[in-house]
């Protein structure tokens, strides 16, 4: 049987359950964060935990727990587990003091064809509630992602009242023009980890990083356009809403991807 941790504890994954009176799961108040094991190392955990940190500080919640214990549990449960390319879900739930949970699935392997081919996006309106902190209020993103399902998409892009294209469901949003990445501004979407290599990897590459929101309107004045994330490195768009969109720097894009997967 499948195992989890609660609270440092190694418990049956079937016992990971939270009573549904508590005002914290009513109201959604928790944090949580997706951290990458890819042969048998976890991928950026100080990182990821540290941003854990800021989410959790940054709703109010009392994490009593360190970093190396959280880490401890972590090894506890790949070693329990004999786990060896994974992803471990580590979910703050706003108790005083926290309560911590941590689950864990196999690693998603996207279909080559998505590199080299480019994914289908669709487009949904909305800004996500304190959008620097991965926080479980997760309504607009399911929302958004079971719209692009009707239509066949990979991912929604996320648009705010301005019309300015800010984030993905579960990805950060880029652009090129004239051998320039544009991307939406920190304060504007959930920064971390993946965000950082990208930066890091166009350094190495001589492209400059413009932190500018791109519009919607303006998608056919760009060479080409990506998404990435922890589980998908970069992976080029090769439509927005039913049309297809330039990729003339799909090259550039597997580069990007293939500096990320090194990194890891």
């Amino acid at each position: 049987m499948r195992k989890a941790i609660r609270n440092g504890i190694i418990i049956n994954e079937s016992e990971a359950s939270l009573p549904l009176s508590l005002k914290s799961v009513q109201y959604s108040y928790s944090v949580y964060e997706s951290v990458k094991l890819k042969n048998g190392q976890f991928v950026h955990l100080d990182e990821h935990l540290k941003r854990l940190r800021l989410s959790s500080s940054g709703v109010g919640m009392n994490l009593s727990y360190t970093d190396n214990e959280i880490t401890s549990w972590l090894l506890d449960l790949k070693a329990e587990e004999n786990l060896f390319n994974e992803t471990f879900r580590i979910l703050v739930l706003g108790e005083n003091p926290a309560w911590v949970y941590i689950t864990h699935t196999e690693n998603f392997v996207y279909p080559e064809s998505y590199y080299t081919e480019g994914v289908a996006l669709s487009t949904y309106r909305g800004e996500r509630f304190l959008p620097q902190l991965k926080t479980s209020n997760l309504l607009l993103s399911y929302m958004a992602l079971k719209d692009a399902e009707k239509k066949n998409a990979f991912e929604a892009l996320l648009v705010d009242g301005q019309g300015f294209i800010t984030e993905g469901t579960r990805s950060n949003f880029y652009a090129i023009k004239n051998n320039r990445v544009y991307t939406a501004p920190d304060e504007k979407v959930l920064s971390g980890v993946t965000r950082t290599g990208v930066m890091k990897a166009l350094s190495d590459m001589g492209i400059p990083l413009i932190f500018e929101s791109v519009k919607l309107e303006e998608l056919s004045s760009y060479s080409s356009l990506f998404i990435t994330a922890t589980s998908m490195r970069a992976i080029p768009v090769k439509s927005v809403d039913g049309v297809n969109v330039r990729t003339e720097d799909i090259k550039t894009v597997q580069k990007l991807s293939e500096l990320l997967g090194e990194w890891e």
